[in-house]
């Protein structure tokens, strides 16, 4: 897949896509990432991108023209329909099942906004997903371009050392959307506490009840809304119902 990032700031980029488990997708082109330096589209000595709103009010606004630009060449390069992602406080949440749709994907383009916004003119024109982070507001898009990148390039094959790692995540329909279960490492006992003894016992069944009570109890107390979500998928066992009835 190909993911063309239109930004101000293509050098941020470069410790993100050279670091880390993920740099092994970028460096086997699964995840082809292309950096588009907006400011290459822009005309005038000063290459300028951004200008004051009409109506006045604090702020810049990006010029819709170096945008499109910009955008004509990425198609022209790509050659096929990719979608137009912008990252905006409008667009819908992402989450795991949208990872997952845009890790089975082609890719994208990806528009990172700076400043105030974007004439909202080439978003009409050309954007044709909005995606979000949450609710609140970042300086650019450039973090949750990233962030995008990151958590589709962890679920192609051969990335993560482990090929189930991505299994036991939190929020994935193998674990029926619940967050995960605490997690020990060596020594066995640290400042005190020990490490669980189900975790020591060697006897799997054991330990995997272990971990689903401790998925339900920790879904429970910290995400109660994806409890109601997995029992109305039916996805909660009676054994499930009983121990979330007994905290």
């Amino acid at each position: 897949m190909r993911f063309d990032v239109v930004t101000l700031f293509p050098e941020l980029f470069a410790p993100f896509l050279a670091a880390g488990v993920t740099r092994r997708a970028y460096e086997a082109k699964q995840v082809d990432v292309r950096l588009w330096n907006l400011r290459d589209f822009a005309e005038g000595n000063y290459r300028r991108v951004d200008d004051r709103p009409f109506g006045g009010g604090p702020g810049m606004v990006m010029l819709a023209e170096p945008l499109a630009r910009c955008l004509a060449a990425v198609k022209a390069e790509r050659a096929d329909t990719a979608p137009v992602l912008l990252f905006s406080p409008v667009g819908e949440r992402l989450d795991h099942a949208g990872v997952e749709r845009w890790s089975a994907s082609a890719g994208a383009v990806l528009i990172c906004g700076r400043y105030e916004g974007i004439d909202q003119r080439f978003i009409d024109t050309h954007v044709d997903v909005q995606l979000s982070l949450g609710d609140f507001v970042l300086s650019g898009g450039e973090i949750a371009a990233m962030a995008l990148l990151d958590a589709v390039a962890r679920l192609q094959p051969g990335v993560l050392n482990d090929a189930g790692s991505h299994q036991e995540d939190s929020f994935n329909p193998a674990l029926d959307g619940l967050l995960d279960c605490p997690h020990y490492t060596r020594p066995e006992e640290w400042s005190g506490t020990k490490v669980p003894e189900e975790l020591l016992s060697g006897h799997h069944a054991k330990i995997e009840a272990w971990r689903r009570r401790q998925r339900l109890a920790t879904t429970a107390r910290h995400r109660p809304d994806l409890i109601a979500a997995a029992r109305k998928a039916g996805r909660l066992t009676r054994a499930d119902e009983e121990f979330l009835a007994g905290l």
